[in-house]
């Protein structure tokens, strides 16, 4: 295969990543779809072919032996993996912390948490195979407990327990992971959107995806100088 990167992207058939998808295929990436619905991921393919080189790849976060394949998938169509982004994202209910439901939580905690933990796992042999070695996670300022803190903090009212606690573990494993893997030149990072029009959201944020997509890619394609450990928005770090 003719290429010099390799990218997978989750949750790339809609919304803010199959954007990311697009954005990267234009910058010269070759781009895996990581799609749970078939039929949908092949849509997508056929709508970002235009940008670039992009492939669909049947990967649901939750199943381990769909994890395991799309993985197999790679390695033999690429050999190796220059970047990840866990981008797969749920928010099934909006409870607050005395109201949420446990199987709530371990629906959101199995995609959002655990997924990104799945994924990277499988992926990280070809990861250690690759050139940029770059993770990123897709998390949320509604995870930073420092502006939940904050009475003005702008989404102060978004009170969210499943949701919001599964970005605070998410971004956890950013950290933890960052440190592990510091010496063999790995780069892991977390990055905001923001306030995206998403299906998540019934498409009520004030960004556009392609807007969202952007500052998530900005830190995609940076080389070994870039950061580590981090928690990004657009240009600035943002408050554990």
């Amino acid at each position: 295969m003719n290429t010099s990167r390799f990218a997978l992207v989750t949750g790339a058939n809609k919304g803010i990543g199959k954007e990311i998808a697009r954005q990267l295929a234009q910058q010269g990436y070759h781009v895996f779809l990581g799609c749970r619905d078939a039929a949908r991921g092949r849509e997508a393919q056929a709508e970002l072919e235009s940008a670039g080189q992009v492939e669909f790849v049947a990967l649901d976060v939750t199943d381990g032996a769909s994890v395991d394949a799309a993985a197999a998938q790679v390695e033999a169509r690429a050999g190796r993996l220059d970047l990840l982004i866990n981008n797969a994202g749920i928010a099934p209910d909006a409870a607050p912390p005395s109201q949420v439901k446990l199987d709530d939580i371990r629906a959101t905690y199995e995609v959002n948490v655990l997924g990104p933990v799945r994924v990277t796992q499988a992926f990280l042999p070809l990861l250690r195979k690759g050139e940029q070695k770059n993770i990123l996670n897709i998390s949320s300022e509604l995870g930073s407990l420092a502006l939940h803190s904050y009475p003005d903090f702008a989404y102060h009212g978004v009170n969210i327990f499943s949701y919001n606690s599964s970005k605070t573990a998410l971004n956890a494993f950013t950290v933890l992971l960052a440190k592990e893997l510091k010496a063999e030149g790995f780069r892991v990072n977390a990055v905001n959107p923001g306030f995206t029009a998403t299906d998540l959201n019934q498409h009520s944020g004030p960004l556009a995806p392609a807007e969202a997509a952007a500052a998530i890619v900005h830190y995609a394609v940076q080389g070994a100088d870039g950061p580590t450990g981090g928690f990004f928005f657009q240009d600035g770090q943002v408050p554990w």
